[in-house]
């Protein structure tokens, strides 16, 4: 993920693709709310990623992770 990613405009488009799949009759009104489901499952896993610190495994918080020498 880069740091110009922008999640609202994401969930914004993958939204009307669903939308439009509802609109050409490829979902049922479950199927429709299903796909919703999912999408907001992984929008919402996308965002709560986004507000915490960058980790690497194995470097205690605080602490400068070494470079191979």
């Amino acid at each position: 993920m880069t740091y110009n990613f922008d999640p609202d405009r994401w969930y914004d488009n993958q939204r009307r693709l669903v939308d439009a799949r509802r609109d050409r009759g490829e979902l049922d009104a479950d199927a429709y709310q299903r796909e919703l489901d999912a999408l907001e499952a992984r929008y919402e896993s996308m965002t709560s990623r986004l507000d915490k610190e960058f980790e690497i495994t194995g470097t205690p918080p605080g602490q400068t992770p070494r470079r191979p020498e």
